[in-house]
């Protein structure tokens, strides 16, 4: 009788230290996703702000790890998730899941889908949020309740010792536009991801190692800067982005006093670092990245835009705010059989035009580059696509300002005409 006591006992410890062990398990995921594919130019920002512990019965905890830190996650992002330790039958523990719509459109919350639990003597009950429920712009909160139970109605250990579970929280804006994607921060990197090589878009450049630039009719590179449509030229090597003003400023001199040297520094040089650079707000001066600029000379109607590059490059000048190189008018064209050099450009401008967005509609533009065998005319873009080289005295020849902006931003939106990236930090 006592041996038989003594054995009942080692069994019994046995099978608690077992139930410790792999009941000891509840891992969950929540996904909360909103999706859809619907465009807006408003602020869509739906993320949870905190997920913390609420009721608990019996000896259930949130599991932690080697560190002592509770197993719970997924603060400023769609997805929660914990993990959970349950010791009997009928233990739970609950979890509260807030979310805040920091954004500036009403969401309302369309569906709940709650995944089937693959582990038949944990169950899982979500309360609080409920289908229709709006979430207010600009800071409204709602809590989702998750709860996790050991079914007390379990008399055998199941074989399946996981249990995961995801939520599911479609939302759509509020009016009834249907379904909306929100905007998660784009960094440069995910702009090199999404280069093509064909049509519209960005390109990896051939002619220098890391750099990327925008080519096409009409690609997806606006930019909102200084409150104003600018264009990306290019995601540089270092991680910078060049962009330059969608529309000239005016039309100016680049030097009155006819050099083509700009570093000089040349009037419309000191202009645009000075008086035009003091204009901006103080949100996009503090976005500018001070940069080294190729500023050298160009061959006229030459056949090798390789060379060239390597000419522009040759010559160096440091500052804010300059203008694009006439190698970036050639490089921004998605023809290059037909326009992929100076002289091509020059034989097929009719057609060139068509394929390149840097095209002027009603005026000349300004390169930055001098003409190699005149020390008093600069490059300028001809609104028939053509490229040709100007007096730097004459007055009549727009500027487009470019800058480079700092490598760490991050933007949102879509790069359209209708909805351009902005930047978010």
């Amino acid at each position: 009788m006592n041996e038989r006591k003594k054995r009942n006992i080692i069994m019994g410890s046995l099978c608690a230290v077992l139930l410790l062990m792999v009941v000891g398990y509840a891992a969950f995921s929540t996904a909360l996703n909103i999706n859809g594919t619907s465009s807006i130019s408003s602020n869509w920002d739906i993320k949870i702000t905190s997920i913390t512990e609420g009721t608990k019965t019996g000896a259930a905890t949130t599991t932690v790890d080697e560190s002592g830190n509770k197993k719970i996650s997924g603060v400023g992002t769609l997805t929660a998730s914990v993990e959970a330790d349950l010791v009997s039958p009928g233990d739970s523990i609950e979890y509260d899941i807030t979310v805040t719509n920091a954004g500036s459109l009403n969401a309302k919350l369309e569906k709940i889908t709650l995944s089937e639990s693959n582990n038949p003597a944990i169950k899982f009950e979500t309360s609080g949020l409920t289908e229709g429920d709006t979430l207010t712009a600009n800071g409204g909160t709602a809590t989702l309740k998750l709860k996790i139970t050991y079914d007390s109605n379990v008399t055998t250990q199941p074989e399946n010792t996981k249990g995961t579970i995801s939520v599911t929280l479609d939302y759509v804006q509020a009016d009834g536009n249907g379904t909306v994607t929100p905007s998660e921060p784009i960094t440069t990197d995910d702009l090199i991801a999404s280069a093509v090589t064909t049509g519209d878009g960005l390109y990896a450049d051939e002619y220098e190692e890391g750099r990327y630039v925008y080519k096409g009719a009409n690609p997806n590179n606006y930019i909102t800067f200084n409150n104003e449509t600018w264009r990306i030229l290019s995601v540089e090597n270092d991680g910078t982005l060049k962009i330059m003003k969608k529309d000239s400023i005016g039309n100016m001199a680049f030097d009155s006093s006819n050099s083509n040297n700009w570093a000089r520094p040349a009037p419309l040089n000191t202009y645009l670092n000075n008086d035009y650079y003091n204009s901006l707000n103080s949100d996009a001066q503090n976005l500018i990245q001070a940069h080294t600029w190729g500023v050298g000379p160009v061959t006229y109607n030459n056949t090798d835009l390789a060379g060239q590059i390597a000419s522009e490059n040759g010559t160096t000048w440091s500052g804010n705010i300059g203008l694009m190189t006439l190698s970036e008018y050639l490089r921004a064209n998605t023809n290059p059989s037909l326009c992929g050099n100076y002289s091509l450009n020059e034989t097929n401008y009719s057609t060139c035009k068509t394929t390149n967005y840097i095209v002027p509609t009603t005026e000349y533009l300004w390169t930055i580059s001098p003409n190699a065998d005149y020390s008093n005319y600069v490059f300028y873009v001809y609104s028939y696509g053509r490229v040709r080289t100007n007096l730097a005295s004459n007055r009549d020849t727009g500027v487009v300002p470019a800058v480079y902006l700092k490598s760490n931003i991050n933007l949102e939106g879509e790069g359209t005409e209708s909805n351009p990236y902005t930047i978010v930090s």
